[in-house]
């Protein structure tokens, strides 16, 4: 399970010119889902992204996290984080889950980050989607649980 976590000053997700999922201040986590993941790494996962120290302290160091500054969490799934780029100029996606494991994952990550973070937020799975945000940093993490 990979998470790409964005630290931003605002996040909007739209589909067809509708507002699916929108943030202030917090991170935009873009997630990718590989063949072997499985629903028992989600309490793993989305505790480590909630958990994550990204935010300044009042002296300037990375010691706070999303839930220490009650900010907004809003969750991408992203199919191509997945890809596998080690040789070519055409990403393999032989790596990433399959569209229906994918879909469950996803589905039940919702369901477990609504539970453990209520400042939750989605992206829509298969659907082709506007992401914006404004990376406040920029601050990006790449994070992979198994």
């Amino acid at each position: 399970m990979i998470g790409l976590i964005q630290r931003v000053t605002s996040g909007t997700v739209t589909v067809q010119e509708e507002i699916k999922g929108q943030i202030q201040e917090g991170i935009v986590v873009l997630v990718g889902f590989q063949a072997n993941d499985h629903e028992a790494l989600i309490p793993k996962f989305l505790e480590r992204i909630i958990g994550f120290r990204i935010f300044s302290d009042t002296h300037g160091k990375m010691n706070l996290s999303v839930a220490d500054r009650e900010g907004g969490v809003l969750w991408v799934p992203q199919f191509t984080l997945a890809a596998d780029t080690r040789s070519g100029r055409r990403p393999s996606f032989s790596s990433a889950a399959e569209p229906k494991l994918a879909r469950t994952l996803f589905d039940e990550l919702m369901l477990q980050a609504k539970a453990m973070y209520a400042a939750s937020h989605f992206g829509c799975f298969g659907e082709h989607m506007h992401v914006q945000l404004v990376n406040n940093g920029p601050v990006t993490f790449w994070v992979e649980v198994t």
